[in-house]
């Protein structure tokens, strides 16, 4: 099949501006004039791509690549064939991430749906919108009353934006996504889908039934927010349902009303946050975990991938299982289920339970 990439390839950076971005450093001065037209991963680079290494993992990759670059540690310098530019720095997974989007700029935002500039003919925008100059509004959009959306923002195809939101300078709002009862920053992305500010799921039990309880918050999403395709986000009851700045935001991710996320936050895939939950400023929760209500979880701290936070997490650990709790309490009880499991007794079965033990409690 003859190649075909969405992203063609630069027509070329010189490495010695790309390790300047980077803040890497050129192990042989002499090679930055070669240039570097695209990305390729370890195994599979060729002379016009640049690359990285950030683990001896892949060292069987590292000694056989061909790539025009690599970007690696100091301690894995030594291992780069002859031929291929060595670019030393301490984080070579971010400093790749800043060469990528200096090769391919157009990959850092959504595409266009359709052509052309200004609002569609085929688009609904109420009289009362107010669209600064520059707005791109696309076919079969809908843009309701006393709207306001900044300068440079894309409103693409199919999206609905409710009644008295309000979008900063400078986003995009994906096809099909609805924003509604919100207020959204500047640079922000919405993907494809993605649901923000219908009501919250509230409901009081009666002698009737399930009473349905109003919701009359608001969803306010800070600068340089991310949220993923088909993601719900839901407004408060009473209070606002916050998203930080810098957060980013997967696919298929619940948030419930009230909820209130920090600065430079990640929440992967299928994570669900019930109401009234707060998370500190740099929180990482892993893929299809659930995170009670009325809960907080401390700045810093890390939620292990499928796990089931029911109470508050204090800032800076690392927890981890169902219930979630220190992740040495979850080694040492995945250790002890492993001896049980194939029979172990006696010294054997007691050095399992031993893994990860501490007389004096978990650090976390």
């Amino acid at each position: 099949m003859e190649p075909y990439s969405f992203f063609p390839a630069h027509p070329g950076l010189a490495v010695s501006l790309l390790a300047q971005a980077c803040g890497a450093s050129l192990a042989a001065m002499k090679d930055g004039d070669r240039i570097i037209r695209s990305i390729a991963p370890l195994r599979r680079a060729e002379i016009d791509d640049i690359t990285f290494i950030s683990s001896s993992k892949s060292l069987a990759d590292l000694v056989k690549c061909k790539a025009g670059a690599v970007l690696c540690t100091p301690g894995l310098a030594g291992h780069v064939p002859d031929g291929v530019v060595v670019l030393v720095v301490s984080q070579p997974q971010a400093a790749f991430a800043v060469a990528a989007a200096l090769l391919y700029p157009s990959a850092l935002k959504p595409l266009r749906i359709a052509g052309g500039g200004g609002i569609s003919d085929r688009a609904i925008v109420d009289a009362s919108a107010r669209l600064e100059a520059g707005v791109i509004v696309e076919a079969g959009a809908v843009v309701a009353a006393d709207v306001q959306i900044g300068s440079g923002t894309v409103i693409a195809a199919n999206a609905v934006i409710g009644p008295g939101t309000r979008i900063g300078r400078h986003s995009h709002i994906g096809p099909g996504a609805t924003v509604q009862h919100a207020l959204i920053g500047n640079e922000v992305i919405v993907h494809t889908g993605a649901r923000i500010g219908q009501d919250g799921f509230g409901f009081a039990a009666g002698s009737r039934g399930l009473i349905k309880i109003v919701q009359l918050g608001r969803v306010i999403v800070q600068d340089h927010v991310e949220i993923g395709a088909n993601t719900c986000i839901d407004r408060g009851a009473l209070d606002d349902t916050v998203i930080g700045e810098g957060t980013k935001i997967d696919n298929l991710v619940q948030i419930g009303h009230n909820v209130r996320i920090g600065r430079h936050c990640v929440i992967v895939s299928q994570v669900g946050i019930a109401g009234s939950t707060t998370l500190g400023d740099g929180v990482m929760i892993g893929g299809a975990s659930g995170v009670n209500g009325h809960i907080s979880i401390g700045d810093g701290a890390q939620i292990a991938a499928m796990s089931g936070v029911l109470n508050d997490v204090p800032p800076g650990v690392k927890w981890g299982g169902v219930p979630a709790r220190p992740m040495r309490a979850v080694l040492r009880d995945a250790a002890e289920a492993n001896a049980r499991a194939f029979g172990k007794s006696g010294a054997e079965g007691g050095r399992g339970a031993a893994i990860g033990d501490d007389k004096g409690g978990d650090s976390q």
